[in-house]
């Protein structure tokens, strides 16, 4: 293993001699300065420096002077002040500048080697671990994924190996990564066959299935309402399960998540039918029948998304003995943006603001054909970061952060999610057979069983009838559907995008929390 290389600035170094000779016969290399331009130029000249001791007080530029300047150029250095003034102020302005540890003059031998243990020897700790704890739960999940699990504890399931996703990319346990990578696959293996098995009883049966799309608005969302207290409803479309884990830490600056919970989408897992089921409290079968002119079939013009706000304004008519008042407000694009953060604290004088945010969706279609995104977002972890990022500067979270201060209630939720896709499937299927790769509907359709769930006759699923012979397929795990003609580049095209239509744990268990102002 290479020696530690530390950087330790100080004007006083001949003074601490004792603490330099200690620190090499524990094996650590360590390169003196006197003062901060010397520091700074060392760091600039040195890829190999480790950590860097600095003293607080040096003449020419002082210590959080050249911390400043260090942190700037290399913000993930780890630096160390070290200082005789105990002045609040200076310790506050050192801690601040996202100092890795604080020392106080004289330092002993012991005090550095236990902060060189903190700082260097940390991250190890933790990957040994988080490797040694998923290790001892390994063997335990993947009897439960073989157990027969229920639709409840399929819930858990995922989310266990969501939490140790997280954990082992925090840890950089990527030995560990593999391993979870094929025990989430095989997970998904079993899901899709217990969703192939049970799905179309759900459907027949709703009082044995669990809350569902079609129910989400009735069971989950009405009876959070509260008089002269006002609800904001934020779907994001395309939200999965990891990445709500991701933005919780934010919006829990602001907010007190008060519950989590989830519900499962329909099939197809897209936001033609899975977002109107929502609004509409009923499956796509039924939007279709009580709302013709209301709903659009795959393979009819125009937009299918176009009537969610009059789709929810029946539900309520629908529900609620007293009057309601409610607001629906469609983002899409910059300008839809900036007007509701114009407006955010008018929504406040509604009982119910339902706000659809559809930039997570576009990000995962725009990956698919931005080779830029691509590698931005080349794998789940990047995804995952992506989404943190994008929030944390969105005028969404502007928006929030003006409302915290209000008495509120946010309920956060989406209506599916997406999986990365590899395994290609060949689908055989005539001109009105529609596009997307991970559910079809059409007559005639070719396909290869094993890949799929198969709805022979649409009403089983509640889900509308383009056709007298139209079936529906959806595929299972990461297979993606491709027609023969120019197989090949499509294979490459969209091997490793995110896609969405199918049976999955990614796609169909969605989650739901409710939050409240602090």
């Amino acid at each position: 293993m290479d020696k530690i290389k530390i950087l330790w600035a100080d004007d006083e170094i001949d003074l601490l001699k004792p603490q330099l000779m200690f620190l090499e016969r524990k094996g650590y290399e360590v390169v003196k300065v006197t003062n901060g331009h010397d520091a700074l130029e060392e760091c600039e000249t040195d890829d190999e420096i480790d950590v860097v001791f600095l003293d607080e007080s040096m003449p020419g530029i002082t210590g959080l002077e050249t911390l400043a300047k260090i942190k700037e150029s290399y913000p993930s250095l780890p630096v160390v002040m070290i200082t005789k003034n105990e002045a609040e102020n200076v310790m506050e302005e050192a801690i601040g500048s996202q100092i890795s540890d604080y020392l106080i003059k004289p330092v002993n031998p012991n005090q550095i080697l236990l902060t060189l243990k903190k700082i260097i020897d940390n991250k190890r700790l933790v990957r040994e671990k988080t490797s040694s704890d998923y290790q001892q739960e390994f063997r335990q999940i993947l009897m439960q994924i073989n157990s027969g699990l229920d639709f409840e504890e399929w819930v858990d399931i995922y989310r266990k190996i969501i939490n140790w996703e997280i954990k082992i990319e925090e840890s950089n346990s990527m030995g560990m990564a593999d391993i979870l990578s094929m025990q989430k696959s095989e997970a998904n293996t079993e899901f899709s066959k217990y969703i192939v098995k049970n799905y179309k009883d759900w459907i027949a049966h709703p009082e044995d299935a669990p809350v569902m799309s079609c129910d989400l608005m009735r069971s989950k969302i009405f009876p959070q309402l509260e008089v002269d207290r006002p609800t904001i409803m934020l779907l994001l479309d395309n939200l999965r399960f990891d990445q709500w884990e991701i933005i919780k830490p934010i919006l829990s600056e602001l907010y007190r998540v008060d519950e989590e919970d989830y519900f499962y989408s329909i099939l197809p897992t897209s936001t033609q039918y899975s977002r109107n089921a929502i609004f509409a409290g009923m499956m796509p079968g039924e939007i279709a029948r009580h709302f013709p002119k209301w709903w659009k079939n795959d393979n009819q013009e125009g937009g299918k998304n176009l009537h969610e706000g009059d789709f929810l304004g029946e539900l309520i008519n629908r529900t609620f003995r007293r009057p309601i008042k409610w607001d629906y407000v469609k983002v899409t694009n910059v300008n839809n943006a900036k007007q509701m953060q114009d407006n955010v604290l008018n929504y406040l004088n509604n009982d119910l603001t339902v706000i659809v945010y559809n930039f997570i969706d576009m990000l995962s279609h725009a990956r698919t054909e931005m080779e830029v995104l691509k590698e931005l977002a080349g794998d789940e972890r990047a995804y995952r970061s992506l989404t943190r990022s994008w929030f944390q500067n969105s005028p969404l979270w502007q928006a929030l952060e003006r409302v915290s201060e209000r008495d509120v209630q946010l309920i956060v939720t989406t209506d599916h999610g997406t999986i990365r896709v590899n395994q290609p499937s060949r689908v055989i299927g005539d001109r009105e057979t529609t596009t997307n790769l991970r559910y079809k509907v059409g007559r005639n359709l070719q396909y290869d069983r094993k890949d799929v769930l198969e709805v022979r006759r649409p009403e089983h699923a509640k889900l509308p009838k383009p056709n007298v012979s139209s079936t529906f397929i959806f595929a299972k795990e990461d297979i993606f559907f491709l027609y023969p003609n120019n197989y090949n580049y499509y294979h490459n095209y969209y091997k490793d995008t995110f896609q969405h239509g199918g049976i999955s744990l990614e796609e169909m268990i969605c989650p739901i929390a409710i939050l409240s102002s602090k």
